[in-house]
């Protein structure tokens, strides 16, 4: 797969402007302490659908409706921020949108969906069964099949990167959670197109490890994805290529604990007030994990979406 260069970046952030103005970034004192080091934080919690999926939703909806114009509906697969994404981004072009979500989905994922005019299944116990279905579906139902990973959403989430890169410059490290890969290669784009030396670091769940795994192995290996907490980073079936991607570009990649992800929702409540699903959670526990390497440096970090269930997040704050 070939990576955006500047000018479709720029190109695709004209698009995401239609709909919401650039994200902070911030470097928060107290943050900053408990890290040892200067922490600058992407909050694309701050989109209009509390994560940074909108942006490559967006691009890829104004593809399909320039170049199918026939299409009067999509479907996709999720555990939330993505369906969100799709089901906004359909709605503002007038198309239906079905989402399929395994059983057990986030409650308050699956009401943000609804609301935003998505019609909702719930099929499998996990994002890979309820992937398959709705491809499945697209088929018996004459949906267009909307990608959980495409070169378009890669095209999406570069914005916020270059949002990011240009607003914080200097960045030693930065540390993206990996869910399929449209994120963190995103961030691979936009700084191997300005230049930069930052090196960039993928965050996965040691409960859901398989790029992990297959970073090692240096080819794709599926495996078991069932965190608890980082529900958008349990995919268990890797795209190779954006582990080709990865690979060529990814410094390393840290695996982080249900108890650091925990923990690291706990600091940004604390010290930023910002609420961080575990997913956005997955980033600054990696950094943490690593703060000693990083005493001296700047290194960001991309709080990627605040949306999780009020009781996991209350049960997330009391368990100190």
């Amino acid at each position: 797969m070939q990576l955006p260069s500047l000018e479709e970046i720029h190109n695709a952030t004209q698009l995401v402007r239609a709909v919401m103005p650039p994200t902070p970034q911030y470097s928060w004192p107290l943050l900053n302490a408990r890290s040892k080091t200067e922490v600058w934080v992407k909050h694309e919690n701050h989109s209009p659908v509390g994560a940074f999926k909108l942006r490559g939703a967006l691009v890829y909806m104004d593809w399909l409706k320039k170049t199918q114009p026939a299409v009067k509906g999509v479907i996709g697969a999720t555990r939330g921020n993505h369906g969100q994404g799709v089901a906004l981004a359909a709605s503002r072009l007038e198309l239906t949108s079905v989402i399929v979500v395994p059983h057990g989905n986030s409650r308050e994922k699956n009401r943000a969906m609804r609301s935003l005019g998505a019609e909702l299944i719930e099929h499998g116990d996990d994002f890979q069964a309820a992937l398959e279905y709705s491809r499945n579906l697209a088929e018996t139902r004459r949906l267009h099949p909307v990608p959980s990973f495409h070169p378009l959403l890669v095209h999406g989430t570069a914005t916020y990167a270059l949002e990011f890169l240009k607003g914080a410059p200097g960045l030693d490290a930065v540390y993206v959670p990996i869910g399929l890969g449209s994120s963190i290669c995103g961030m691979i784009a936009v700084r191997n197109a300005l230049g930069l030396k930052s090196k960039i670091i993928g965050v996965v769940a040691e409960d859901a490890p398989a790029y992990a795994v297959s970073f090692r192995e240096k080819k794709a290996v599926s495996a078991v994805a069932n965190s608890r907490l980082a529900d958008g980073l349990s995919c268990r079936v890797p795209v190779p290529e954006a582990l080709e991607i990865m690979l060529a570009n990814v410094d390393h990649i840290v695996e982080v604990s249900e108890g650091e992800i925990a923990t690291a929702m706990r600091a940004y409540y604390e010290d930023t007030h910002n609420v961080a699903e575990g997913a956005a959670g997955a980033g600054l526990a990696a950094l943490l994990k690593e703060r000693d390497a990083l005493c001296g440096k700047r290194a960001g970090v991309v709080l990627t979406g605040g949306n999780v269930d009020r009781e996991l997040f209350l049960d997330t704050l009391k368990n100190i």
